[in-house]
């Protein structure tokens, strides 16, 4: 961790490129994150996040940002009073960090990374890199699991997510950044790679991704990654020439088929049990009552207490003081527009509001983003079914506001004799 942060931050001040490198490094962070805590290879558990703030408050400091990103200072600022309402609020017992800002941490990230991206012009081979330093890391924790990870057969008991497949970590985390790690890569097939062995390679990690996210039983990050999959099908496919629908096509139907094998090999490792996981079945066969997996419950805690106090809400953290102790649920908020509209009130919609139709105004601006759509996606349906608990949602979302410049290199001219 202290090597790439070190590095980074040379290649940042030295560098000429300094956007590229603060989202290189912002990018690295981001597929690195879920690895670090796994591997406990952090200073404290937020590191990714603020690590990513860092980086890209090097960048602004050097380069400055659009007046337009002012929407997202109102976003942030519009989250202040419900910090003043859990000062007053907060139990005597409570540390500040781990009650206010662990739920904040998230939205500071997002504010600061779409406050450097708005408004920039990034060319397409640029942008697929910073993609590709999202994944390097990634290798590194496929790998880590894949040797860490027990008897497949020993471990499986039941549909629950399961954490001895997930490397001893958070499954809901570790399948949100492989499901996004599988999404690169797919889109990667469709724009391929230009080295041949380094396309075919990075083909298979995502299919070994795509086994590893089923295998933590979190289904979350699996749907999304496949939404985002058909919404970049339907894009490209609908943007491009006959020829080029030709070889999509192709593609996409070679695609179904390894998924299939992929998703039959899964059934075979697991006893069959992953069938019953996204059937919303036990491992006996029997319907589960609640397909949320007690989210719901969270959801019905949250809107009572926005509905109790809806103006300023109850104040950042407390709805697991105030609220879910109450009815005996312990767990964090696992939906952030939830959160945000018991903790935060009014100003929480507000602010939903902001982070909703600021990326549409870039894109009827005229900004050219092939991601927009899958990106956007991506932060919606994370955020609402693991809030912000890691970087991936809000540096992700920062990266739908880059305009992509698609214009291939000059090629130098010939001089005549």
């Amino acid at each position: 961790m202290f090597g790439f942060i070190g590095y980074f931050i040379y290649c940042i001040v030295v560098k000429k490129d300094k956007a590229l490198y603060v989202l290189l490094a912002a990018a690295y962070v981001t597929g690195a994150e879920v690895f670090l805590r796994m591997t406990k290879a952090f200073i404290f558990y937020e590191t990714g996040k603020y690590a990513v703030m860092f980086f890209v408050l090097l960048g602004i400091l050097y380069m400055g940002f659009k007046k337009n990103a002012i929407s997202y200072l109102v976003y942030i600022l519009l989250l202040l009073p419900g910090v003043l309402v859990s000062l007053n609020a907060i139990a005597y017992d409570a540390n500040f960090r781990t009650t206010v800002l662990f739920n904040l941490s998230g939205p500071l990230c997002l504010t600061f990374a779409a406050i450097f991206c708005y408004g920039r012009s990034i060319k397409l081979e640029d942008f697929l890199k910073v993609l590709d330093f999202i994944i390097y890391p990634l290798i590194s924790m496929v790998v880590y699991i894949t040797l860490y990870t027990p008897n497949i057969q020993e471990v499986v008991i039941g549909t629950a997510s399961n954490s001895e497949l997930s490397g001893g970590y958070g499954p809901n985390q570790v399948a949100t950044i492989l499901g996004l790690g599988v999404f690169i890569l797919f889109a990667r097939l469709l724009i391929p790679y230009k080295n041949i062995l380094v396309h075919w390679v990075m083909m298979f990690l995502m299919v070994v991704m795509a086994y590893r996210a089923l295998l933590t039983f979190s289904r979350g990050g699996v749907l999304v990654s496949l939404i985002m999959c058909l919404a970049f099908i339907f894009i490209i496919y609908f943007s491009t020439g006959l020829k080029t629908k030709a070889k999509i096509s192709v593609k996409v139907l070679a695609i179904i088929g390894v998924a299939l094998l992929v998703w039959g090999y899964t059934i075979i490792q697991t006893g069959g049990l992953i069938e019953n996981r996204y059937a919303n079945e036990d491992a006996l066969g029997r319907e589960k009552e609640d397909v949320t997996t007690g989210r719901v419950d969270l959801l019905a805690v949250e809107i009572d207490a926005f509905k109790e106090n809806p103006v300023f809400g109850i104040g950042v953290g407390q709805g697991k003081f105030q609220f879910r102790e109450e009815m005996g649920i312990t767990s964090a908020s696992h939906n952030e527009i939830s959160r945000m509209l018991s903790e935060h009130g009014m100003f929480g919609i507000l602010a939903i509001l902001v982070l909703i139709f600021a990326p549409m105004v870039t894109k009827l601006n005229g900004r050219k983003n092939i991601y927009f759509y899958p990106f956007l996606i991506f932060w919606f349906l994370t955020i609402i079914t693991t809030s912000m608990r890691i970087a991936a949602p809000a540096f992700i979302y920062a990266l739908c506001l880059l305009n992509i410049d698609y214009a291939p290199k000059k090629k130098p001219a010939l001089h005549r004799k």
